[in-house]
This record gives C-alpha cells, structure tokens and sequence, in this order.
C-alpha cells in the first residue's frame, strides 16, 4: 500500500497521468466533431481514428513510426528549448534547412561511399539546423530580442531560401521536387523492411520505415542523459528555472542560451535529415509555399510529454498514429477539412496536460490536510 501511494505521489505518475487526461478529452471532442460532420458514419469514422496504422497491418505499423521519426527529432527540439526557459518556435525553418543539406550531399557528394555518405548527409541537416538557430540565440543572448519573433521570421526565410537553392542545385523538373538523393545516402533499413512489411503471396508491400526510428530513439536518450545527469545540462536548466540565480552563482548565461538554441536547432535540422533520406519512395522537398508542418507537430508532441525526452518518444508515435488513423477516414467519405480539425483539436488538448498536472497534486494536499485534522481531532478526544 506504501508502495502505491508513493508511486501515485511521484512526478512522474502525475506527469503520465496529465497526458493521458490531455488525451482521453481530446479524443472526445474528436468524436463530438465527427457526430456534428455526420452522424451516421461517426461511431465508424472514430473506430478508424483508434485503429491507426494497424487498420492496414505491419505496414500500417512501419509508416507510424516512419512519420514519427521526425516528430521525435522536433519534439525534442521543442522540448530541450522549453527545459532551458525558451520557446523555440523556430523549429520549421531549422527542420526544412536540414532537410535541403542532407538532400543536397545525397545527391551532389558522390565520392562519399555508403555508410558514410548518409552518416556525413546528416551531420550536415545537424550543423545547417543549428546555424540557423544560432542567429535567434545571439540575437537572445546579446540583445534580449525574444526567440519567438526571431525565430518566426527565421521560419519563414527559411522556407523561402529553401525553395530557392532546391530550384538551383538539386531541383527534378519532371516531379516538380528534388532529386533522389544516391542509394548510399539512403538510411539504412536494418531489417526493418523484414519486420513491417504486408506479404501476399510472392508481393511484398514494404513500408517506408528505416533506420532513422533508431537513432531518433538513440538521440532521445542522449538528450535525457544530458539534461538530467550531467553539470552542463545541469546548468541549462538552472538558466531556465532562474536565470538571475544562475548568473549569481557564476554560469555563464549567454554562453547557455547560445548553446541551447543551437543544439535545438541541431535536433530539429537532424529531424529533417532523417524524414527525406529514406529514399526514391520516401518523401522530397517540394518547392511551396507552406511551413514545414514536422515543426509545428513538435510543440504538441513536447506539450504532451511535458517535455520529457522519454515520453517524446510516446506522444510522437502517438500523433504519428492518430494522424495516420486520420487519413482513412476519407474512406467514409468525410471532408478532408473534418478530419484535420479533429487531429488539431487532439493536439490543441494536449497543451492541458500542463494545467492537469497541476489538479492532481492539489487533490493529493487537500487529502492529506484533512487526514492531519482528522488524526489531530482523534489526538485531542485521546
């Protein structure tokens, strides 16, 4: 009994059970968009929603976790800003000029053999995305010029610099994207491709997933590791938590915030890099005018994980799942429209998880008082 309660006063119950509250509410409202767009097909359409990639077997599977793959990358992008007291919402510009360095020494390094040609490809999406946060850092750090705004503006320039070195360097004609980058530059599957994969007969229908779901994984734990047992992770977050405090015990607080940005803009840049290195039938830069919507999904994905790098993990498959659980609901004929309203009210709730987890430490207080006064009331009659 010791042992239950102690786990429901722990931090990390309330920070599970806050997400799951997020969650399960979210869901629900879902469902009440879906009775108002059609009744008839609503209990149907959100059976879909629930089954998401498994409705179309281990394939299904593999493209949820291919699609979380860069997810996981701009959640912890989002999430290692947020630790350290900033907001990087700048992670759409840092994500998509990763992808254009990774894409451009896929296609253009062709002396590099494989494995080190998609080793160095994403070292280079890494350095892009941490240069181009590197500028809203010193633009922090030296002039206290909020990151939210620097880095909106850097999304946007970004996005347009972008479409301009695809059309001049690396730019297919016939498809309207880029090119395909060398096989050697593609991640590798590990056997991936044996495990998710739909087998009819002689056909095998293999899904997209590779690599790139393992060393997200591998990056998340470092990322924990960092931030939670070393000094330097240590001391990003004291700036975080109290940056006046910090600089009178002596850390260097423009030197972290530099630092910090830029190693979220690496893991945003990285992000990119392993989403459009997955080959001919994975996906290509597209040369429009619309934001990387990867960047975007990071801050519900780091929201819902209460910035957890572990949990990032989860809520990342998790909005990959439902996403994809999402798109077959077209099969019922619902309007394309619904069906981006119901992912963006699950991902809208999950920014409650923070208000929830405040709920269940207070009830846990109140509980306590009222055993305190009641042991007291018992004392005194004694």
């Amino acid at each position: 009994m010791n042992k239950l309660n102690k786990l429901i006063r722990s931090d990390g119950f309330n920070s599970a059970m806050s997400s799951i509250f997020a969650i399960l509410i979210g869901l629900a409202f879902g469902f009440i968009v879906l009775l108002v767009s059609n009744p008839s097909q609503a209990v149907r359409g959100f059976g879909i929603i629930l089954e998401g990639g498994f409705s179309t077997g281990a394939k299904g599977v593999g493209q949820v976790l291919y699609f979380a793959t860069p997810l996981i990358l701009t959640g912890l992008s989002v999430g290692f800003a947020f630790k350290t007291g900033l907001f990087n919402i700048g992670a759409p510009g840092q994500f998509i000029m990763g992808a254009f360095a990774a894409v451009l020494v896929g296609v253009k390094c062709t002396f590099l053999p494989a494995p080190f040609h998609w080793i160095v490809a994403l070292l280079a999406a890494a350095v892009v995305g941490g240069l181009w946060a590197l500028i809203p850092g010193i633009l922090k750090a030296y002039y206290n010029v909020h990151e939210v705004i620097s880095t909106i503006m850097m999304n946007y320039i970004g996005m347009y610099l972008c479409n301009m070195l695809v059309k001049l360097y690396i730019y297919d004609s016939n498809k309207s994207m880029s090119q395909n980058c060398l096989e050697s530059a593609d991640l590798p599957k590990w056997g991936l491709d044996n495990v998710f994969v739909n087998v009819t007969g002689t056909y095998k229908d293999i899904s997209t997933v590779n690599g790139g779901i393992v060393i997200a994984i591998i990056v998340a734990i470092l990322i924990y590791v960092i931030l939670n047992k070393t000094i330097f992770g240590y001391e990003l977050k004291a700036c975080g938590f109290n940056s006046s405090a910090s600089k009178y015990a002596g850390i260097n607080e423009k030197r972290n915030i530099i630092l910090s940005m830029v190693i979220s803009g690496a893991l945003s840049g990285l992000g990119g890099g392993l989403l459009y290195l997955s080959g001919a039938n994975g996906r290509h830069i597209k040369v429009v005018d619309v934001l990387a919507i990867e960047g975007f999904n990071g801050i519900p994905v780091a929201l819902l994980a209460l910035s957890n790098p572990i949990g990032i993990i989860f809520s990342a498959i998790f909005i990959s799942y439902l996403t994809l659980g999402g798109n077959y609901l077209q099969t019922l004929n619902f309007m394309p429209e619904v069906i981006d309203i119901i992912i963006a009210c699950i991902i809208y709730f999950s920014a409650f998880a923070l208000f929830f987890k405040s709920i269940l430490p207070k009830i846990l207080k109140k509980k306590d008082l009222k055993k305190e006064i009641i042991e007291a009331a018992e004392g005194s009659e004694e």
